[in-house]
């Protein structure tokens, strides 16, 4: 019996050790592992490929749960996965946004070589010795160690030896990012590519580093040389979502940046531009556009102008929460009511406004701050930040005797109160008395559009006073030359000194001193100087003073903002780089921190504005742009010639003739056709940094 029992305690004893050690060991060396991992790995699509950057759907997993990955983690399953990957780690599946690679270099075999090495085959290798063998420094070298790297068969090099990406295989990985040496691509989301300004080491051409809005016009022109017109407006919207307006009103400074202007005539950038947009407005129908998952912040926007507009738009794309507040009874600001009808029609405006409110944007008219509301108020309402973009809606005065006599108007006022009437949103049922004399003193656009106005209104004479010469006019030079041959009267190098009035008060004449250009003042433009005894009297029954406007702030007075600095031209003073005033939730753009300026460069403002909103909404820090370019040129895309061009002639604007326009506002200037648009996108180089087409 001892036999049998000894060893069954024996092995007794031995278990109980062996278990009370394993169990204590389990204690000391236990590794949880949070069941919300295989719970998520069984929700991905298996496939183990890596393309997620993970070494497998575990990993991935694992990185979901712990915080290092979103639920979109997996590159090859549908919104589905994401989804119900989501509703595990009890998160919005909407807060991943969908990634695309995008290729920033077309220059290709166009970029001339430094040197040829037979030796090596891949770009990273030619990437290490002196940087590569191109010319541009920037540019790919056309290796396809991108087209090596992807997993998905989505990226190519196509006959002009630069990575195409096939969007409809593109998963987003990242591989091809990755294994770029030039950092020619980017594995980007739809906010990423709003949210991209130009920087210093961008593959931009001249005329996209000038344009205020920082459109890839190469990229928009190439699409109406391929008829895309679709993929054009796209372009253009990713920029500028008032593109019907800018294509009738814009400057196009990008036009003064042009290479093909140094050799002859620069492309008609803007009028192709316009084309597109026309495009989308005549077919009835309004492209889709698209918009990031709500993030449940709340964005206050006063000011429905170009800039509030902007922002607003650029706002609701980053998935906030928008409400637009505005004195007027209609959105535009100063495109609608400071722009005549035969340069910029209320209908297209109209039909541009309804397309931004769409996105999901609230409008709230007739609100004037500082009376309907505050700042304050805004905040109380549960707005996380206020945009404000105010406009420059106060005329600045002469200060001269007899300038408010009876028919003495200021510009932005007159042009304002018209429109108002024309549009029968003034309760003021008595018409501007025009007169038959007519004097506009100034050289800026506001002045050109109060005598064109007044032609068309049946001014009998028309003149312009302006104290500098044709050549210092600040206005548009085809707007200069519209004026000229609608009859306008110039009288240069003369300073409005007095109005004269009749014994019932009533404007008669406005005298001035002739002037001479002295030496250069601080704009570098030479100084005019009056000429002794040169008095000179113009017979009138009209004056319009448009010698240029700032912000009204009377709303200041009515608020506590002592934390706000302002210029001593009343407009805000912020961060120049992220438009941030003393008030950290508070942001600007447009002419209430520029002063007055252009409509494009409003646009361009709105939306640097809504990237620092949506960074201080979103909690992160609010930085400037890394390596930004905000109003420099990268030196060496900038050139003094550009030899080889085959020459060709810019398509002329389509214009009513004169005798049809001036009687009537219906609009002056048309859209090219679509064979002159064909012609004229053929004439663009289709410029990089370096390169450009010279065929």
């Amino acid at each position: 019996m001892d036999a049998v029992l000894v060893p069954v305690l024996i092995m007794g004893v031995m278990g109980f050790t062996i278990g009370a050690v394993l169990a204590i060991a389990s204690k000391v060396f236990y590794v949880y592992e949070d069941p919300r991992i295989a719970e998520v790995e069984s929700s991905l699509a298996g496939a183990n490929c890596g393309g997620c950057g993970f070494t497998g759907c575990g990993a991935a997993a694992a990185a979901v749960v712990g915080g290092k990955a979103l639920p979109s983690v997996c590159v090859v399953a549908g919104p589905e996965t994401t989804a119900a990957v989501a509703s595990i780690m009890g998160m919005d599946p909407g807060t991943a946004e969908s990634k695309l690679s995008c290729n920033s270099c077309d220059g290709g075999l166009r970029a001339e070589n430094k040197y040829h090495y037979m030796g090596a085959t891949t770009c990273a290798a030619i990437a290490a010795m002196y940087g590569g063998k191109k010319t541009c420094e920037f540019g790919c070298m056309g290796y396809g160690d991108c087209v090596r790297s992807c997993l998905f068969d989505a990226i190519f090099i196509n006959e002009k030896g630069f990575p195409t990406v096939i969007e409809s295989k593109c998963v987003g990985c990242g591989a091809c990012e990755r294994a770029c040496p030039k950092s020619v691509l980017h594995v980007v989301t739809m906010s990423d590519r709003l949210l991209a300004f130009n920087q210093t080491d961008g593959r931009l051409a001249p005329c996209r580093q000038e344009c205020p809005a920082e459109i890839d016009i190469p990229r928009y022109i190439a699409q109406v040389r391929d008829k895309d017109y679709a993929g054009a407006v796209a372009t253009i919207r990713e920029r500028n979502p008032l593109l019907l307006s800018c294509g009738r009103v814009c400057p196009h400074p990008c036009e003064d940046y042009c290479r093909r202007g140094i050799e002859e005539e620069a492309v008609s950038i803007n009028q192709l531009k316009r084309f597109a947009a026309d495009y989308e407005m005549n077919t009835g129908s309004r492209l889709p556009i698209s918009c990031a998952p709500d993030t449940g912040k709340k964005a206050a926007v006063v000011g429905g102008g170009p800039a509030g507009l902007s922002c607003a738009f650029f706002l609701r794309r980053l998935g906030h929460d928008v409400t637009i507040f505005d004195a007027m009874p209609k959105l535009g600001g100063m495109i609608r009511y400071g722009i005549p009808e035969y340069r910029l029609p209320k209908e297209v405006l109209d039909w541009e406004c309804q397309g931004i409110l769409k996105t999901g944007i609230e409008a709230k008219m007739n609100m004037r701050l500082g009376e309907d509301y505050t700042t304050k108020s805004l905040k109380e309402d549960g707005f996380d930040s206020i945009f404000l973009g105010i406009g420059a809606w106060s005329d600045y005065m002469l200060n001269v005797e007899g300038e408010d006599l009876d028919g003495c108007y200021t510009g932005i006022d007159f042009l304002t109160r018209f429109a108002l009437q024309q549009q029968k949103d003034s309760l003021e049922d008595t018409p501007i008395p025009i007169g038959q004399k007519c004097a506009v003193i100034g050289g800026g656009n506001t002045a050109i559009d109060c005598v064109r106005t007044l032609v068309r209104l049946g001014a009998k004479e028309v003149y312009i006073v302006y104290r500098r010469t044709r050549n210092e006019m600040p206005a548009n030079m085809v707007e200069i030359e519209a004026a000229e041959h609608e009859g306008i009267q110039f009288h240069f190098l003369a300073a409005p000194t007095k109005v004269m009035g009749d014994a019932n008060g009533k404007v008669m004449g406005l005298e001035y001193l002739k002037m001479e250009l002295g030496e250069p003042d601080a704009s570098g433009r030479r100084r005019p100087v009056p000429i002794e005894g040169s008095e000179t009297v113009i017979e009138i029954d009209m004056l319009i003073t448009a010698i240029g406007q700032g912000p009204d702030v009377s709303f200041k007075d009515k608020e506590s903002l002592d934390d706000m600095r302002f210029t001593r031209w009343n407009s805000i003073e912020a961060d120049p780089e992220t438009l941030q005033s003393d008030i950290p939730y508070i942001f600007t753009a447009g002419d209430a921190y520029t002063g007055a300026s252009l409509v494009v460069a409003a646009i361009g403002g709105g939306r640097r504005a809504a990237r620092a909103m949506h960074l201080y909404m979103t909690d992160q820090e609010v930085t400037p742009v890394e390596k930004s370019l905000r109003e420099k040129h990268i030196p060496v895309s900038i050139f003094d010639k550009v030899p080889g061009l085959n020459s060709t002639t810019r398509v002329e604007m389509p214009e009513l003739e004169v005798e049809e326009r001036i009687q009537s506002f219906v609009e002056a200037d048309l859209v090219i056709t679509e064979e002159d648009a064909e012609v004229e996108s053929n004439r663009c180089l289709s410029c990089c940094i370096t390169c450009y087409d010279k065929d």
